[in-house]
């Protein structure tokens, strides 16, 4: 079965202020975001599982128009704090990227 990096044109992350991550996964065309859409590896449950978090927490949103799918959820340790190794945010798409996408 496909990964989200096999069918996502891009996939980023960034920090959505200092309590806050934002995972963009941006695909070509609209055939390829209904598939990410309903991809059941990338619900609210399964983010929140993933990266520790409360699904109640994990916001969903769908950007059709620019076939966009934006994921965001809190950070476990604030922005800056002296256990946070990733200040930007940079790298926490990364355990996303082998989410299976039928």
């Amino acid at each position: 079965m496909p990964s989200l990096k096999d069918v996502a044109q891009y996939v980023r992350s960034k920090a959505a202020g200092p309590f806050w991550v934002t995972i963009d996964i941006f695909c070509g065309d609209a055939a390829t975001f209904e598939r990410v859409r309903k991809a059941q590896s990338l619900s609210a449950d399964a983010v929140a599982k993933l990266y520790g978090v409360s699904a109640d927490s994990v916001r969903v949103f769908e950007v059709e128009p620019l076939n966009v799918l934006k994921i965001s959820f809190p950070r476990l340790r604030p922005q800056g704090s002296p256990h946070d190794a990733d200040s930007h945010a940079g790298q926490y798409f990364v355990p996303l990227l082998t989410a299976p996408v039928p």
